[in-house]
C-alpha cells in the first residue's frame, strides 16, 4: 500500500521561543507527507481536500539542525476517505518524536465527494493492525 517519506532540515526559522521545532511548522510538514500518501494512493492529488488532523502527540522535542523525516502511511480507508497515520523521526531516531492521523476526502471538480474505489488488503491490516484501529475509532 502507499506511503511517503519527507525530510526537512530544522532551520532557525522553524523553531519556538524555546528553541526548539514550531508545533505549527511540524503540523505543515506532517499535513504535507500524509497528504502526500493520500494523494499517491488516489492517483488524483488534485481530488484530496484533508478534512481533520486527528491530533498530534509531541514526544519528544526536534531542535535546530536535526534532519527529520515524516513517514506516512494509509491507516483506514473509508468508502470516500482516507485516513493516514504519520510519524516524525529525527537524525537517526528509531522511536517517532511526533504521530498524528489525518484523514483526507476524495472530490470531484464541483467539490462533490465520490468513491475512490481503494480497498486495504486483509494482509495490511493484519500487519499493520494497531494504526488500523486507532484510525478506525477516530472516525466514530
Amino acid at each position: 500500500m502507499e506511503t511517503a517519506s519527507i525530510s526537512h532540515l530544522v532551520k532557525y526559522e522553524d523553531l519556538n521561543h524555546h528553541g526548539t521545532l514550531f508545533a505549527g511548522r511540524m503540523s505543515e510538514w506532517m499535513v504535507e507527507a500524509c497528504f502526500i500518501c493520500a494523494a499517491t494512493a488516489v492517483k488524483k492529488p488534485e481530488d484530496v481536500v484533508c478534512v481533520q488532523v486527528h491530533g498530534m502527540s509531541f514526544i519528544k522535542p526536534a531542535r535546530r539542525g536535526d534532519i527529520i523525516r515524516v513517514e506516512a502511511q494509509l491507516a483506514y480507508l473509508g468508502q470516500k476517505s482516507l485516513t493516514v497515520y504519520g510519524q516524525v523521526f529525527a537524525n537517526q531516531a528509531v522511536e517517532p518524536y511526533v504521530t498524528s492521523f489525518a484523514t483526507f476526502v476524495t472530490i470531484d471538480q464541483q467539490g462533490r465527494p465520490y468513491a475512490h474505489g481503494l480497498t486495504l488488503t486483509p494482509e495490511y491490516i493484519q500487519q499493520n493492525q494497531d494504526i488500523h484501529q486507532k484510525a478506525k475509532a477516530l472516525r466514530k
